[in-house]
C-alpha cells in the first residue's frame, strides 16, 4: 500500500519500508540482498512481505540499481557528499 490511511499502521507501509533500505543504502552504498532483508525484518514486523514491494518502488524512482552477478543493490541516486 502506497498510500496510507486511517486503518494502516505508519510502520507496515511501503514508503517506511522504503526508507529504511535507502537509509541504510546511503551509508553503505552498496550491500547484499540478503542483509538488506535480515534489516527489514528485524526492523518491522511483517517486513518480509513488504521487502520486495519497496525495493521495487526505489528502482522505479532510479534510486537504486540491481547487480545479478553479485546479489548486491547499488545506491545510485544523488549524493549529497559530492
Amino acid at each position: 500500500m502506497l498510500r496510507p490511511n486511517k486503518h494502516s499502521h505508519p510502520d507496515r507501509t511501503v514508503i517506511n519500508v522504503s526508507l529504511l533500505l535507502l537509509a541504510r543504502l546511503k551509508t553503505r552504498r552498496l550491500d547484499n540482498y540478503d542483509s538488506l532483508l535480515n534489516h527489514v525484518k528485524s526492523a518491522v514486523s511483517g517486513g518480509d512481505v513488504l521487502f520486495m514491494p519497496a525495493l521495487n518502488f526505489l528502482y522505479l524512482l532510479d534510486l537504486i540499481d540491481y547487480h545479478p552477478k553479485t546479489d548486491a543493490v547499488e545506491y545510485v541516486g544523488p549524493n549529497e557528499a559530492v
